[in-house]
């Protein structure tokens, strides 16, 4: 095999020496295996990227947490009725002395772990019999003949009829409607039923009401497409799935400091929303639902074709909570934790092989140990108790790289057990994001663009600080994008930025020995743009999409390609080259001999490089010039070319 491709190699040289005198030289070496986990996303719990993203869920506050309105009600509900006494219950952070919490939401995991206000319901008092009284949500996507599933869990002092409306905004036009007969009672009642809005409506209004006197407690409440996967927007699923990713890493990030995951064995309505420590909520209160657990992950991971990353709690869960999370997933059904995996429907063990020893401990603002001594005494202590129960898991090690003396003081002395360092590094251009004048336009796409060689120095700095240990330590890339690009749209100016580093770590990640990479983050905030019907590639969407070609192949060595302009890589008899052209308004040419069957060229690109562009794909003209093939890429494109390999 190895004489093989060795011949390969060989093959490749002679296939692609040559060029123009005006074009970029393409030269290519041997072949050589590169990682598939280089292709790895965040999905983190954070803004909109699972809350108001990936997950199906539609009703904002569904549980009802938060700081209460003037008017009484939670966070994002408007109160109905004239007569009618409204209360968020447990909202607040303080009660009159011998008052009780009366919440449907619990917790099970981490009770030393104090978040206040993430316990709560929605009390409403009707005081005049036969008037309206309940609450209302407004900004509701529905669409007309599409079926929603939704549930209610309540409890109320008096028989009363609960009327469920989807209506539009001022309630004049009623969608659908459901009618539910609560008892009386101190237990909490579920209901489940189905509704078929006659018309699609941007704007919808969900209404709650009553018009009995009396008092209704309202738990929770959920609506979501009936067609959703596993409580995840379908159309959201197959657009992580065109981009390829080979890894997930879940659920944080900053967000693994704040999840419980014993809370999952729970059901999902009865989770108490778990609130942000780092503020990384701040698009839903503050608070996370706590909507998707392991089992949802895993079988996304499995139907986007990635390995699952957990990231644990080690900021509060203990080294046995850990080694009961690792069991749940990879423990036979004989096991204590196994064996409830396998009640929830799922006898085989998920082998989840990658675990992250918590998320950028030692940094600013983040829970846990500071100091790189005092990390490593913990995060040994949660290695040892999870690889035995696991033994082949492989394990990363968190911490504010590159840094010598958090490699000496905590990497190094967990080596043994940890072979993984996580590296988080995230480029912003100097002078910020301007767009509004050509030249603007132009300084703040070169300097975006050219911020991929700071990426490759820091790169190479945690190389140098890795290798200062004399141990055998892999780099995890596993956070990279550019400062603050969740905060804005995406653009074509992201898009050439993204490919260009996609090309550094294709080229060189076995130089630098980074066997996991992981961009931050795809949903919602950089690779797909998440609309109310449907969901989309970005630019940096597009350039994933497009790179996941190279995808089990084996890396063509190219030489003088040190503005990473080029991939190569070679599977089975096909040779897939990536071509970038990064310069603002100067076209690009780049020439090599053909040895072999042109499949296919596209070109993606854009007149346009400013927030809320895309790339267009179109045919890519190739040209030959004698034995050569030449190609001419416009300003800021991508161009993918497959050959047929002859001659091997």
């Amino acid at each position: 095999m190895r004489r093989g491709m060795r011949n390969m190699g060989l093959a490749l040289m002679g296939l692609l020496m040559g060029a123009t005198a005006d074009a970029q030289i393409i030269s290519v070496g041997e072949t050589e295996p590169f990682s598939p986990y280089i292709f790895g996303h965040n999905l983190e719990h954070t803004r909109s990227a699972v809350t108001g993203g990936l997950c199906a869920q539609m009703l904002r506050n569904r549980k009802f947490v938060g700081t209460s309105r003037k008017q009484g009600t939670s966070p994002e509900w408007v109160p109905l009725g004239k007569r009618v006494l409204h209360r968020a219950v447990g909202c607040e952070d303080f009660y009159p002395s011998g008052e009780s919490l009366i919440a449907y939401t619990r917790h099970i995991g981490l009770p030393k772990m104090v978040r206040s206000g993430e316990r709560g319901s929605q009390m409403i008092q009707n005081l005049v019999e036969g008037e309206r009284a309940g609450i209302m949500q407004r900004e509701l996507p529905i669409q007309g003949g599409g079926t929603y599933e939704l549930r209610t869990v309540t409890r109320t002092n008096k028989l009363v009829n609960l009327l469920v409306e989807l209506t539009d905004r001022r309630g004049e036009t009623v969608y659908a409607s459901h009618t539910i007969s609560l008892t009386p009672g101190e237990e909490w009642q579920t209901n489940s039923f189905q509704l078929t809005p006659k018309a699609t409506d941007e704007d919808a209004c969900i209404r709650y009401y009553f018009t009995q006197q009396a008092e209704l407690y309202i738990g929770a409440v959920s609506m979501m497409p009936e067609d959703n996967f596993h409580g995840m927007r379908r159309d959201v699923v197959e657009s992580l799935r065109q981009m390829g990713p080979s890894l997930l890493r879940w659920p944080g990030g900053n967000f693994a400091g704040e999840y419980r995951w014993l809370d999952m064995l729970l059901p999902v309505d009865e989770r108490a929303p778990l609130r942000a420590y780092t503020g990384s909520q701040i698009h839903s209160g503050g608070f996370d639902a706590h909507e998707i657990d392991t089992d949802d992950f895993i079988a996304l991971c499995r139907e986007v074709g990635a390995e699952p990353m957990i990231t644990i709690n080690l900021a509060w869960e203990s080294p046995t909570e850990s080694a009961q999370w690792v069991e749940y997933c990879n423990g036979s059904a004989d096991t204590k934790y196994g064996r409830l995996r396998a009640e929830r429907g799922h006898p085989e063990p998920y082998n989840v092989r990658f675990w992250s020893l918590g998320n950028e401990i030692g940094y600013t603002g983040i829970e846990g140990p500071k100091g790189a001594e005092g990390y490593a005494q913990k995060a040994i202590q949660h290695a040892d108790s999870m690889l035995a129960v696991s033994a082949d898991l492989q394990l990363f090690a968190s911490g504010p790289y590159p840094n010598d003396g958090w490699a000496m003081n905590s990497a190094l002395p967990m080596a043994d057990k940890v072979k993984y360092v996580s590296l988080h590094e995230y480029e912003l251009p100097n002078g910020g994001l301007h767009y509004t004048t050509e030249s603007d336009t132009r300084t703040t796409y070169e300097r975006l663009v050219e911020k991929v060689n700071a990426n490759y120095g820091v790169l190479k700095a945690m190389r140098h600080c890795l290798d200062g240990t004399g141990r055998k330590l892999h780099i995890s890339y596993d956070e990279w994008n550019q400062w603050h690009a969740w905060f804005r749209p995406s653009c074509v100016a992201d898009g050439i930025y993204t490919a260009r580093v996609i090309h550094l770590l294709l080229n060189h990640s076995n130089e630098l020995d980074i066997p996991v990479s992981c961009y931050f983050q795809p949903l919602a905030e950089g690779c797909i743009q998440i609309d109310k019907f449907d969901s989309r590639l970005t630019a940096n969407g597009q350039m994933f999409a497009l790179m996941k070609a190279h995808q089990g192949g084996r890396i063509c060595r190219i030489s003088e390609n040190d503005d990473f302009s080029t991939a190569a890589s070679c599977r089975n008899d096909t040779l897939t080259i990536t071509l970038i052209n990064e310069r603002y308004a100067e076209p690009r040419s780049f020439s090599f001999p053909l040895r072999g069957q042109l499949l296919d060229a596209t070109l993606y690109s854009s007149p346009d490089v400013r927030p809320c562009s895309y790339l267009n794909a179109s045919e890519l003209s190739v040209e030959k010039e004698k034995k050569n093939l030449r190609a001419t890429l416009p300003p800021h494109s991508v161009a993918l070319i497959r050959i047929k390999i002859k001659g091997k």
